[in-house]
């Protein structure tokens, strides 16, 4: 960059001071020539003003070359030329030998009285100035009286003036060439420094150049230069906050994020989207979707949105042995306007539209607790529809036929009125669970948490349960540790669960079965479970028996007289408690029904 410069610049100035100078040379040369003919002019004239004044005698030949002898003292050369062209005197015979035809000064003067002319003479091959007077003698034809004036000197003058100028030019150039030299460098060296300024720009190094002395363009480019770098570096330092923001929001998401470009590659996207999809961002990064993505359907959303439709949104489900629902938006991602790398396109009514989307955006939500929600809720009502409909159905049939006449049956009657008090208490029994379940619900459940020793809990539930195991000749069996630390709870509540886990294990265990109930202490918790010989639970069915209204066996619950909410009850207390409840089971092996509670301080 130097060497260009300093050429280009260099070069230039040398240029322009020779061709100053060929100016000056060329101008001052002719203005030294035109002066000096006009001055030999004017010398001429005066010497034949004065030989006008005392001319000689024409017609004696001796006496008119001494005359003209005696003019060439003055440094001229003098030659008489009679009208017929006959040189009548010569003072210098060397001289270019005159002819009327072809002196042009000769043939003026013969016309007009006077003649002049600059002109190389072709036999001496000099340059002369001529000038020629007409003269009429008062004997005798007229004749021309022309002097001349070698060149000689004009052409030594001129020849020291272009020395002169030669040597000056030199001399101007080789100042001027140093003085090049010093202003370049230091030229050079500020404009070097821009270039480094501007390379640490690009680079991200906004440090400022400290401030220049001089006041000159390149100063004012260094001004600007600063106040530009520092409005990138806000820009920039802004930007980095903004990206690092949304950055930070988009991993935190509990949505799965993704942007795809429009080579469909895979260019971003959050934790929540790599788990749900089970990808490894580092390697997925940059790949083409279709070598990400498995899921043929997702992938047909995203190539909807990358052709530029609007407002996709839909429902897929992924997993095999459990399925999980998410709901998918994908948005096109519109190009800038403008943009030079994204093309508009002219379509046949000459119109400019937007070229593709140069990208898409897909959200994934996980909808999974919300369809399970939804698919509980309409359980929920169907069920309760169903478990209310049984016992209304049974006691307005069964009022009808007394009042039917069955009334006066004593046979039936009383039966009859058994049947509807019995399920008249179903329905009351329903009730009560489902505005408990609703309190418990809604918050409103009142725990009261006291200090519950597990001993009496456990053993309370068990004489209760003694009568009814003992019918179904059902062992009940409790292995407890001594000296079992209390848990810290409602002993009303947990009684209720315990108890309600201790009839489920009779309802669906076989008669000649076994039942055993059994604490352990933990470090924070105290766990109480209930083991059954009975018919077992199977897999798919072990996430929903803590549903409302869900029942493995329906018409065993309903002969026992169930509502099928106590599981959802129980579970409900032992959370509010800050437990939890699960079951462990096996088709004819028996289930595992275990609830903890936080242990005492």
């Amino acid at each position: 960059m130097r060497a260009r410069l300093f050429w280009n610049l260099g070069l230039t100035y040398v240029a322009l001071i020779l061709a100053a100078f060929l100016v000056i040379n060329f101008y001052s040369s002719r203005a030294v020539r035109r002066e000096y003919i006009q001055s030999s002019y004017n010398q001429l004239g005066g010497l034949l003003s004065l030989v006008r004044a005392r001319p000689p005698h024409f017609e004696d030949a001796s006496e008119l070359q001494s005359w003209a002898q005696w003019v060439t003292q003055s440094g001229v050369s003098v030659t008489v030329i009679g009208k017929d062209g006959r040189v009548s005197a010569n003072s210098a015979p060397d001289t270019e030998p005159p002819g009327t035809d072809a002196q042009p000064e000769i043939q003026q003067a013969f016309s007009s009285g006077e003649g002049e002319s600059t002109r190389r003479s072709a036999s001496l091959k000099r340059d002369f100035v001529y000038r020629a007077v007409r003269y009429d003698p008062p004997d005798g034809g007229p004749v021309v009286i022309r002097m001349a004036l070698p060149l000689v000197q004009l052409d030594a003058s001129l020849a020291d003036l272009r020395r002169r100028l030669l040597a000056a030019s030199l001399v101007i150039l080789l100042i001027g060439a140093a003085a090049l030299f010093v202003f370049f460098q230091s030229f050079a060296e500020r404009v070097e420094r821009l270039r480094q300024y501007a390379l640490r720009l690009a680079q991200g190094d906004f440090r400022p150049l400290p401030a220049e002395e001089s006041k000159d363009e390149l100063a004012e480019v260094t001004k600007a230069l600063n106040q530009t770098a520092a409005w990138m570096d806000r820009t920039i330092h802004s930007l980095s906050g903004e990206r690092n923001r949304s950055s930070a929001i988009l991993r935190s998401m509990v949505e799965g994020v993704a942007v795809i470009d429009a080579d469909e590659k895979l260019v971003f996207s959050n934790h929540a989207f790599s788990e749900i999809l089970s990808l490894d961002f580092a390697r997925s990064e940059g790949r083409p979707m279709i070598e990400v993505l498995r899921h043929s359907e997702l992938l047909g959303l995203i190539r909807r949105a990358l052709r530029g439709e609007e407002g996709i949104q839909s429902d897929i489900a992924m997993g095999i042995v459990q399925q999980r629902s998410f709901s998918v938006t994908a948005a096109p991602v519109k190009p800038l306007e403008g943009a030079p790398d994204l093309p508009g396109k002219v379509d046949s009514a000459n119109t400019l539209t937007m070229g593709n989307p140069s990208g898409a955006v897909v959200v994934l939500h996980d909808v999974t607790e919300l369809r399970r929600l939804e698919r509980v809720r309409q359980d929920f009502v169907a069920n309760v529809s169903h478990e209310f409909k049984t016992p209304l159905t049974a006691i307005q049939g069964f009022a009808e036929t007394l009042l039917s006449g069955a009334i006066d049956d004593p046979q039936n009657n009383r039966r009859f009125l058994g049947i509807i008090r019995e399920h008249a208490a179903r329905l009351a029994r329903l009730t009560d669970d489902l505005l408990r379940l609703a309190r418990i619900e809604a918050g409103k459940l009142e725990v009261q948490l006291l200090p519950v020793n597990v001993l009496d809990l456990v053993a309370g539930c068990a004489e209760t349960a003694s009568l009814r195991a003992s019918q179904k000749r059902i062992a009940i069996e409790v292995d407890l540790p001594h000296e079992l630390p209390a848990m810290r709870g409602d002993a009303g509540l947990l009684r209720d669960v315990l108890q309600n886990l201790i009839d489920n294990a009779i309802q669906y265990t076989p008669s000649g079965g076994q039942i055993r109930v059994s604490a352990a202490a933990q470090e924070h918790e105290i766990v109480i479970t209930v083991a059954d010989t009975g018919i077992g639970i199977p897999l798919a069915d072990q996430e929903r028996i803590f549903e409302r209204f869900y029942r493995v066996d329906a018409a065993r619950s309903r002969e026992a007289g169930g509502t099928g909410l106590g599981l959802s009850i129980a579970k409900h207390i032992v959370e509010v408690h800050g437990g939890r409840l699960w079951v462990q089971s096996e088709i004819g092996a028996g289930s595992h029904f275990s609830f903890s509670i936080p242990r005492t301080s």
